[in-house]
């Protein structure tokens, strides 16, 4: 079949780490463009690819058939109700918009113009969470009590992109890292009856939330998110308690660290991880208590564009549903309010 044309909405970390090496190596796509207003960093990388100092101008091009929006995410909304308009397919960054009613607006505006409309939730391909995956589903620990998950780093600057700095909507930890943890509790346990969360900011003179705990409560366990720029000594990224024991694991997915030194994603052993990250499971089986560390899942973020070729070409369903970024987008705004209310909701 013939490669789908793409092009990225810009092409600053994102566009860079997370979906140019994608395209560019998956043979049903071709990296066709992307929109740069004064820069040409992406001819640097891709001598073939075609700039546009406009995004109307991109948006005009009858070739490109897939837009990726990849901007600031207050920018998200705008920028991909243009691309729906175009008639364009379309991958939208998480966190998905800012807020439900933008979510809604896109899903149904994708609806009217026939255009397949999907959320890049990448980090349902990492290691440690597909590993997660695995323990759940064949009921290593029992049935399970406790699950928390982190995505803790130990950075106190404030960022040099001063768009993630203001206080405008859809910025802060709770956006940009949360989304992730959330995406992943909602594929592992659905929808929350309700939560309780904290949010806050400690970096000297941040203006915008920097940590978050976030609890959200099931009929049967309790799940718990957690993020803080204050982490020098990590804490396992994934720890599920059972009634019948315990699964313990480091966020350890390789991909970031490999796409950032410039390895390609159909290099060898792409997405393994280093034995000694290996999670360890202390539980019992066959009325024996036992201890040991497990095999890691292989992560691979390229399952993802695989999936999105499938949706245009073989009208198979997206990888990550728009509905599904937009019930990210629904937690978040729940968060929100609960820390503004000091109550569960």
């Amino acid at each position: 079949m013939q490669p789908i044309n793409t092009a990225l909405c810009s092409y600053g970390m994102s566009g860079h780490v997370f979906h140019a090496p994608f395209i560019s190596t998956n043979p049903n796509f071709n990296l066709y463009g992307v929109f740069e207003r004064t820069k040409n960093e992406a001819e640097k990388h891709y001598p073939n690819i075609k700039t546009f100092i406009s995004l109307e101008t991109m948006l005009s091009d009858d070739n490109i058939e897939l837009v990726v929006v990849n901007t600031p995410n207050v920018t998200h909304f705008e920028f991909a109700k243009k691309v729906i308009e175009a008639g364009k397919h379309i991958v939208v960054e998480k966190p998905f918009t800012t807020t439900v009613a933008e979510a809604e607006e896109l899903i149904n505006l994708a609806k009217e113009k026939n255009v397949t409309l999907s959320v890049y939730h990448n980090r349902r391909y990492d290691s440690d969470f597909l590993t997660i995956k695995q323990v759940l589903s064949e009921n290593l620990i029992g049935e399970l009590v406790e699950a928390e998950f982190h995505f803790d780093r130990f950075d106190p600057q404030l960022s040099y992109k001063t768009h993630k700095e203001t206080p405008t909507a859809g910025v802060g930890s709770l956006y940009d890292l949360g989304s992730h943890l959330i995406d992943q509790a909602l594929q592992l346990f659905g929808m929350p009856e309700a939560l309780f969360a904290d949010l806050d900011s400690y970096r000297p003179n941040s203006k915008v939330g920097d940590y978050f705990d976030v609890k959200l409560f099931y009929p049967t366990h309790r799940v718990i998110l957690k993020s803080s720029y204050f982490v020098r000594e990590p804490l396992p990224g994934s720890i599920l308690h059972g009634r019948k024991g315990s699964f313990i694991k480091s966020r350890a997915d390789v991909q970031e660290k490999n796409l950032q030194a410039e390895k390609k994603p159909n290099s060898n052993h792409w997405g393994i991880e280093p034995k000694t990250e290996r999670g360890l499971l202390h539980t019992e089986k066959d009325g024996k208590i036992t201890k040991e560390h497990i095999p890691t899942a292989i992560g691979n973020y390229m399952i993802y564009y695989d999936g999105i070729f499938d949706a245009i070409r073989n009208n198979k369903a997206v990888p990550v549903t728009a509905e599904d970024g937009m019930l990210v987008i629904k937690i978040i705004e729940a968060a929100i309010k609960s820390n503004e209310e000091k109550k569960s909701g």
